[in-house]
């Protein structure tokens, strides 16, 4: 029984470090950071990315400004190869980064990952073996003696291949697997032997990362094992000590923090955390929780939403809604007395000043959200319950974000209207925001698709979009990857420019006000140049129709105007 000791697990003793200087250190500066998004975050899906994703978050990557992006297991399938060959061969590497690719210290995968590095600029290769007790005697059956000899052959033949490739500038990478369970004195053995014979200089560094690659005590125990690697390691001058925190424990940000304290220069990591098991630290916290505290992160997170959706799309799993800054509800207050304070505290935040409002720790604008989603109404408030109405008694599932969205409408309401809410009020406004707004400026007329063709002969979707501006109706064509796709291309044509930052589609439930079940498509947009993001809503029995209708009530939700004089007009009543 849980309740009882669990004699079967032993605890870890740690370092007996009594002269320990981490904890009275402040974090006064960011690390190095190297994203482990397509590798260690790639591996841990139930389906890998494929070329497309991993191009897309690999583009991401290089926006938010990792300088180090660990890009493949080059060796692991063809998949992992070609896409190193195809960002060094494309011209796609920016010129102050540099990838990074992990291998094993087995001949063969170390020949196969240097062959994926030929022609990059610079490139680290990142080489592990297990030092672990567990790992040495019942996994592999080796003695110590054996495993640092197993390292110092990977670390020798990759110098030698290294240089059979002038043309690139190596760094050398090198991880002791399951540091934190490896006896203290055998990991330092192994790292000085790596750095030896690989030769490392102030000028020829070595990164020596130190994983808790399975994370098994408390993170006072890792910070105590990297202070003490950092105060006994020979060529410290020489060597970029690394951390690699794993959340097998829930406190692998913590861990990362007491790290840094304890004398790494560097973090490994995943955005959102994402990594086997239960995920690697997570480095969006970690930055942004540097930059609550006043210290510049080097990375940019001005527009949290649009990374956290393309992480989305490229993970294929949901970021959770209480997520450290970025989840859907973290800036949602429903309790009524937090609701008050934040209100009072907004009012008396002053520009320029501290930020001091109560609940929050940091300001949402400055991560391109918007106040809008502070202050909501619930089933709890005394004011409605407006998705569980909308659901319930319409049969409309709102997408989380959007709830968010029109529930900052239901408050404008009730404030201006007083009261409360009926299922049916909620309703009608959602009507009139969403789907029949009388102040429109573009109403979605009809459509016609056909099949298109590029230039070099590639078949894609056209679309003839029929819309009303003003008592006229407006003849616009575009050719997309699907329909939507191309109907954005044909506002193009209209100078309205849109970005498509979500889609999803649900098919409402048969209810007693709704009727018989329809296709609702919800589209989250955000217009060329700007971060404000707004939602469109399309109801038909056609998903394709419902679609159009809902990209067309995002560009009146964004408050955007057609150009008229470069398009196919004709009077509505013709």
């Amino acid at each position: 029984m849980l309740a009882q000791p669990a004699t079967k697990y032993r605890a870890f003793p740690g370092i007996q470090l009594t002269d320990r200087q981490w904890p009275a250190r402040t974090l006064t500066a960011a690390p190095l950071w190297m994203s482990s998004d397509l590798r260690d975050g790639n591996q841990s899906l139930f389906e890998p990315m494929n070329g497309e994703r991993k191009m897309r978050m690999f583009r991401t990557l290089c926006q938010v400004g990792f300088k180090q992006i660990e890009v493949a297991f080059p060796s692991a399938s063809q998949t992992e190869f070609d896409f190193v060959r195809g960002l060094i061969e494309g011209g796609h590497i920016p010129q102050d980064v540099t990838i990074e690719v992990l291998t094993q210290s087995r001949e063969h995968l170390i020949r196969r990952t240097m062959e994926s590095l030929k022609g990059a600029r610079r490139a680290i290769v990142h080489v592990y073996n297990a030092t672990a007790p567990v790992f040495r005697e019942v996994v592999f059956g080796m003695q110590k003696a054996e495993i640092v000899e197993l390292a110092l052959q990977a670390v020798r033949l990759i110098k030698q291949l290294a240089a059979e490739q002038p043309e690139t500038v190596f760094t050398l990478e090198y991880s002791p697997e399951v540091f934190s369970s490896t006896e203290p004195e055998f990991a330092l053995e192994i790292c000085n032997a790596v750095t030896a014979e690989w030769g490392a200089t102030p000028a020829n560094k070595v990164i020596l990362n130190l994983p808790a690659t399975v994370e098994g005590a408390t993170p006072n125990v890792y910070a105590d094992q990297i202070e003490w690697m950092h105060r006994n390691l020979a060529r410290r001058d020489s060597i970029i000590l690394s951390l690699h925190p794993h959340n097998d424990r829930g406190t692998a940000v913590a861990a990362a923090e007491l790290g840094l304290l304890a004398g790494a220069d560097r973090v490994e990591g995943c955005l959102f955390g994402n990594g086997e098991r239960t995920g690697n630290v997570d480095i969006v916290t970690l930055a942004l929780n540097l930059y609550t505290q006043g210290v510049a992160p080097g990375l940019d997170f001005s527009d949290i939403n649009a990374v956290a959706r393309t992480v989305e799309y490229c993970n294929q799993l949901p970021i959770h809604p209480r997520h450290p800054y970025v989840g859907d509800l973290v800036f949602t207050a429903f309790s009524g007395s937090h609701q008050d304070a934040i209100k009072k505290g907004l009012a008396a935040q002053k520009p320029d000043t501290i930020w001091d409002v109560p609940y929050m720790p940091i300001d949402p604008a400055d991560l391109g959200r918007s106040y809008d989603s502070v202050i909501r109404v619930n089933s709890q408030s005394g004011k409605g319950g407006v998705a569980y109405l909308l659901e319930v008694e319409y049969g409309v599932v709102m997408p989380r974000r959007l709830q968010v969205e029109f529930s900052g409408e239901v408050q404008r309401y009730t404030d201006a209207h007083g009261g409360e809410m009926t299922a049916l009020d909620i309703w009608k406004l959602f009507d009139t925001t969403y789907l029949h707004a009388a102040d429109a400026s573009v109403s979605y007329l009809g459509h016609h698709l056909f099949e298109g063709e590029t230039r070099d002969k590639k078949q894609v979707q056209g679309i003839e979009l029929h819309l009303e501006v003003d008592g006229r109706v407006v003849h616009l064509k575009g050719q997309g990857n699907g329909p939507i796709d191309a109907a954005v291309h044909a506002l193009q044509s209209a100078g309205v420019t849109v970005q498509v930052r979500s889609f999803e589609e649900r098919s409402t439930k048969a209810s007693q006000h709704a009727g018989d079940a329809q296709a609702c498509a919800f589209l989250e947009l955000a217009a060329q140049g700007d971060s404000t993001e707004r939602y469109g809503v399309g109801l038909d029995g056609n998903i394709v129709t419902a679609s159009l209708q809902a990209l067309i009530s995002g560009v009146n939700r964004l408050g955007l105007q057609l150009a008229l004089q470069s398009v196919e007009l004709e009077d509505l009543a013709a």
